[in-house]
């Protein structure tokens, strides 16, 4: 078994107004993802598979090639075109979603894998609670065991404007019930609340997803079914995304897998808008000083 990180780093990154993915943030140009590399390979990962577009293959590989003696590298593209057999669609001007983004990797992936997004700072505890629970999964049985890191929803927010996340409902045994993307998500008045269908409401599950799954290879299956129909139910709909969250939701539903949360209290950081930049690199500077991470990186 070869545990496998899958890489996002397609997004176009509209709200930034750049390339996020690769943008420096660490004192010697290192970005988020050498960060997220760093802790996969120290917890036990042994290949990555980065998403990408293939405008961004260059780029990519100049910066995480000279990284294949530490850890298997491998680049997927995620289309905008859709396959021969997939129902007539409008032009689109960005891929598919997060969703599209996973079945984009399922012919470079046989092993239980976990997904990350490019652009998010999770910390090295998230790595090695996820080798953990990869190293067992095999045992667990069915339904399809997967697994999310979640995060306490108010570390997961932005001063500088709202942010979609995925909200879940847990049982007692800290199992997904649920989970749906809440879009507009801000915080007032020390509440926190979504708008998601134009209605301003409180969110009060502390459950959220940033995007950092445990899944087994025998999820693609179930994401080509589900994206099929989804085209299908979509195709005059230019700017509508399959989620993640959304995938997993039906399974659930469905009782095809049972999702364990693997909850953490760690610090989480991104970059959603430009302004967040400089309290990122703050961020690591203040790692760097406790030692969490050496400098230069590599």
């Amino acid at each position: 078994m070869k545990p496998t990180l899958l890489v996002l780093a397609a997004g176009i990154g509209s709200r930034y107004g750049g390339l996020k993915q690769i943008d420096p943030v660490g004192p010697n140009g290192e970005i988020i993802i050498d960060y997220s590399l760093y802790d996969a390979i120290r917890a036990g990962f042994e290949k990555v598979v980065f998403i990408i577009r293939e405008d961004l293959l260059e780029a990519f590989r100049e910066k995480f090639d000279p990284l294949k003696d530490k850890i298997e590298v491998l680049y997927a593209f995620q289309q905008m075109e859709l396959p021969e057999g997939y129902p007539s669609t409008v032009e689109r001007a960005k891929p598919w979603g997060t969703g599209h983004a996973v079945l984009a990797a399922r012919d470079y992936i046989n092993d239980p894998f976990a997904v990350i997004n490019a652009d998010d700072y999770y910390g090295p505890e998230a790595y090695t609670s996820s080798i953990e629970f990869i190293k067992n999964i095999n045992t667990i049985g069915s339904p399809l065991p997967f697994a999310l890191v979640g995060y306490e929803i108010e570390k997961t927010l932005s001063d500088f404007g709202t942010v979609s996340r995925g909200i879940g409902v847990t049982n007692g045994k800290d199992e997904l019930v649920s989970i749906k993307e809440h879009h507009k998500v801000f915080k007032r008045d020390g509440k926190i609340f979504h708008n998601t269908d134009g209605k301003e409401e409180e969110v009060t599950s502390n459950n959220v997803s940033m995007n950092f799954w445990i899944f087994l290879p025998e999820i693609f299956p179930e994401l080509e079914k589900q994206f099929r129909t989804f085209v299908g139910q979509n195709t005059s709909s230019p700017k509508s995304e399959f989620l993640i969250p959304f995938a997993v939701d039906n399974l659930i539903q469905e009782s095809k897998c049972l999702t364990k949360v693997i909850r953490t209290d760690a610090r989480w950081f991104g970059i959603t808008y430009k302004e967040d930049k400089p309290l990122v690199e703050n961020a690591i500077r203040e790692l760097i000083d406790k030692k969490v991470y050496p400098t230069p990186l590599w």
